[in-house]
């Protein structure tokens, strides 16, 4: 059995654990927060003795409470960097005491070991908890000055690998403006313009994914036209996306009904980009639904 790659996200509450985790989802790592320290080796030992499906890469969030969990955490750190089946690391969070203390009033959360004192108490405890386990930790990154899209990217730069999968995937769609718009559309493009198959009979119960409906929409000029032009817009601009840190970007193609016309688009739209190495999803949300109500009728 292939070694488990184990990322155990620990450090300062508030320095930006759930973005960190949120990150290695992205990557595709099997994820758990706020994991009990309790249960960390009987998951480990489930991992990396049975089958459970295809889950090699794990991350999981463990928060300092108290001085017997953080001796816990200890012991079961050196367990895991002696374990031969486990590639084990250990990513420690910290930020600055006036930049933990901004983010608590912000939030206006308490902090878990302030009890009755004030923030910078409870800040200054924990610190004394964790430093020998910060000094322990292969990694260790300070997000005092750093945005959660500046922390996504340095996890990203740090953990992921061949087997990773990618952080970033484009949602190719289709729909129909009669049913609304996509709700989670980043990019909405209309082709109501352009000719309708729905007005032709023989073409009227097939829908884009048709070789004939997907030929009469695409053949028109002002079709290519279009296309060319929306391709010249969107290929330089989806790595902008990426840098940013997206993890999806849904780029929604419409028409009247969603069946014929962007249906026949997006599946043009979506080709592109998996022909430009992209990672794409090709979906078409109503183009059955005339279908649907016929029936049901």
């Amino acid at each position: 059995m292939q070694k488990i790659n184990l990322v155990i996200i620990t450090g300062m509450s508030g320095a930006g654990k759930t973005v960190a985790i949120q990150s290695f989802e992205d990557m595709g790592y099997f994820t758990v927060d706020n994991m009990p320290a309790n249960l960390i080796n009987k998951f480990v030992s489930l991992l990396t003795t049975s089958e459970v499906g295809d889950i090699d890469k794990v991350a999981m969030v463990v928060d300092m409470r108290s001085r017997s969990f953080f001796d816990e955490l200890s012991d079961i750190v050196n367990d895991l960097s002696d374990n031969p089946d486990v590639d084990f690391r250990l990513l420690f969070l910290d930020s600055s005491d006036e930049e933990l203390v901004a983010r608590y009033k912000e939030t206006r959360r308490s902090h878990p070991l302030a009890e009755d004192g004030r923030v910078l108490d409870g800040i200054n405890r924990e610190r004394d908890l964790l430093s020998p386990l910060k000094s322990f930790s292969q990694n260790v990154i300070d997000t005092s000055e750093l945005t959660p899209r500046n922390l996504r990217a340095l996890i990203g730069q740090e953990f992921a690998t061949e087997n990773t999968t990618a952080a970033f995937r484009i949602e190719v769609m289709s729909f129909g403006f009669k049913y609304g718009l996509p709700l989670d559309a980043d990019l909405v493009f209309d082709v109501r313009f352009l000719p309708n198959p729905h007005y032709v009979s023989e073409l009227r119960n097939l829908t884009g994914l048709d070789e004939a409906v997907y030929h009469y929409v695409m053949d028109a000029p002002e079709s290519e036209e279009f296309y060319t032009n929306l391709m010249k817009m969107l290929t330089p601009i989806i790595p902008g996306y990426q840098k940013e840190g997206k993890s999806v970007l849904t780029i929604a193609v419409g028409c009247t009904g969603g069946q014929h016309r962007s249906v026949a688009f997006a599946k043009r739209i979506g080709k592109e980009l998996l022909a430009e190495k992209w990672s794409v999803n090709i979906s078409h949300r109503d183009k059955d639904r005339r279908k649907e109500t016929v029936n049901r009728s």
